[in-house]
């Protein structure tokens, strides 16, 4: 029998481009190319809803992308030795700066959010966030000398691990005293590809 050679309307492909238009390659994993030829449309048509794969053993399962490992400060898995002494020491070029003082958490997360987003897709590496140090007072909320961890020191490298932030982040590092000491982040970020 001869194989089929019925092609698929526009409107299956612009579905089918649609469904795997945000999808990436695994990294490592490589792609045998197969015959081109075309698997056979069920009875039901050749609409993309009703499109399934023939090949045997390929896997067609939706997995989640597998998760990053959290980071913390100084932490530079994936970078190469000199570009994390240079990031630590405060030697990369700043590319952009935000600056967190006066924000409240939920409003301070979300300009965070979208000061990484930007700065990414503008093809940004190493931008400068300033979280301040806390306060300084007495009472029970205070540590030991007067002074208490802030809000946004303690939450911006937890907000930087979390999605959507965490796929942006290569690494991230208290800055120098020039500029900010603990209360402020560099962070590199990964480029877009």
């Amino acid at each position: 029998m001869a194989p089929n050679k019925k092609k698929f309307s526009e409107d299956d492909v612009r579905l089918l481009e649609q469904a795997f238009r945000d999808v990436e390659r695994l990294p490592g994993r490589k792609i045998k190319k197969k015959s081109a030829a075309q698997p056979k449309p069920k009875s039901g048509g050749t609409s993309a809803k009703n499109y399934r794969p023939t090949h045997k053993g390929v896997d067609t399962e939706l997995r989640p992308a597998p998760k990053l490992p959290d980071l913390a400060h100084g932490e530079t898995p994936g970078l190469d030795k000199r570009s994390a002494q240079r990031l630590k020491r405060g030697q990369m070029k700043i590319e952009a700066k935000l600056d967190l003082h006066g924000h409240r958490q939920e409003e301070a997360h979300r300009a965070l959010n979208r000061f990484l987003a930007g700065a990414q897709e503008s093809g940004k590496r190493c931008v400068l966030v300033v979280t301040g140090k806390g306060f300084k007072g007495e009472g029970p909320k205070y540590m030991e000398g007067g002074s208490q961890v802030g809000v946004l020191k303690e939450n911006v490298p937890r907000w930087l691990n979390q999605a959507p932030n965490r796929a942006r982040v290569l690494s991230f590092s208290f800055a120098t005293q020039a500029d900010g000491g603990s209360g402020a982040l560099y962070i590199l970020l990964k480029r877009l590809r």
